[in-house]
């Protein structure tokens, strides 16, 4: 039997939110509104570029809304005016109370993790970092603190050993939005009991990533750098230092293995050759395969070794 339908206005931009946008278009529930943030300026040109969810929403004739500010008082206005049943949020910015209140049933959030472990911006990154074997996705209602809000529903994944952040968010993705349409069923039928999310002494947390956040520590683990590349790859990517000549040069590695084998070497030293290039870490050696250096494109380290002409000009 098909639940009630239930009006939903949709706050999210990226592609992880547009899943779920799509998937209650696609179900019985009601589209009527959709918030997503101003056309950023990329590219070369720096042309003024719609996120996905405003391209699905305009391909919808969805009621779209790019406000700069939450608390303009002409936007709260049309939003109360839609009369919607609740609001959905999915990678979208932090909500104040006076629009995340406005629903009768509430405002839920989709986070990309099992909370209350990886609050913050980059749950799918430090999971994979960290070496979870174990990821999924939490629905909960937004309250004034950040991902702390009570649980509505969660679902698991397995974060696999070949899996990168790229990968997870995908998975994460599909189950996030199944995860949504199970939410607004159950809050349709009130059929959900939200509750509290456990205390935890010293959850894991997932803080906003930035640049200097980036750079290989070859002093760590083997293991540890591993899990750093496959946790910031495909994006925003481990990178280390190469002397080049008089040049230093950024080297970003999206892939790579490991060996645990007992040398002589200081961490971070590298050899390299035509056939082989391998960097040395605190209990062993790590060997990337999948590389871009600065001012290059993405290439498999075998082409990147093809194209150096002087072995000689590469220092440790």
């Amino acid at each position: 039997m098909q639940t009630k339908s239930l009006n939903v206005v949709f706050f999210g931009t990226p592609d992880f939110a547009k899943a779920s946008l799509e998937a209650i278009f696609k179900s019985h529930h009601k589209v009527v509104g959709v918030v997503t943030a101003a056309d950023k300026a990329s590219g070369r040109g720096m042309k003024l570029t719609p996120s996905p969810v405003k391209v699905f929403a305009e391909e919808n004739n969805f009621n779209l809304f790019q406000p700069e500010k939450l608390r303009n008082a002409e936007f709260l206005e049309a939003i109360k005016n839609l009369n919607a049943d609740v609001f959905v949020v999915v990678a979208f910015r932090m909500m104040p109370q006076v629009l995340f209140s406005i629903p009768r049933l509430g405002t839920f959030n989709l986070h990309g993790s099992l909370l209350p472990d990886y609050r913050g911006a980059a749950p799918i990154n430090y999971a994979v970092i960290n070496g979870e074997t174990k990821s999924g996705v939490t629905t909960f209602f937004i309250n004034e603190k950040i991902d702390e809000g009570n649980i509505l529903l969660q679902a698991e994944t397995e974060v696999l050993p070949e899996d990168n952040a790229g990968t997870l968010h995908d998975k994460l993705m599909v189950i996030g939005a199944d995860l949504i349409i199970e939410t607004l069923n159950g809050l349709a039928e009130n059929s959900i009991t939200e509750k509290p999310q456990p205390q935890k002494e010293n959850p894991k947390t997932a803080y906003k990533i930035f640049k200097e956040n980036l750079k290989i520590d070859w002093n760590q683990s083997s293991e540890t750098i591993h899990n750093f590349v496959r946790g910031m790859s495909p994006y925003p990517t481990a990178f280390t230092i190469l002397k080049i000549g008089e040049e230093e040069k950024s080297l970003k590695i999206f892939k790579g293995h490991f060996e645990l084998e007992s040398h002589s070497k200081e961490a971070g030293d590298f050899d390299i050759s035509k056939n082989e290039f391998k960097f040395y870490t605190k209990d062993g050696i790590y060997y990337p395969e999948d590389v871009q250096i600065q001012g290059k494109k993405r290439m498999a380290v075998k082409d990147f070794l093809n194209g150096i002409q002087n072995f000689e000009d590469y220092k440790s």
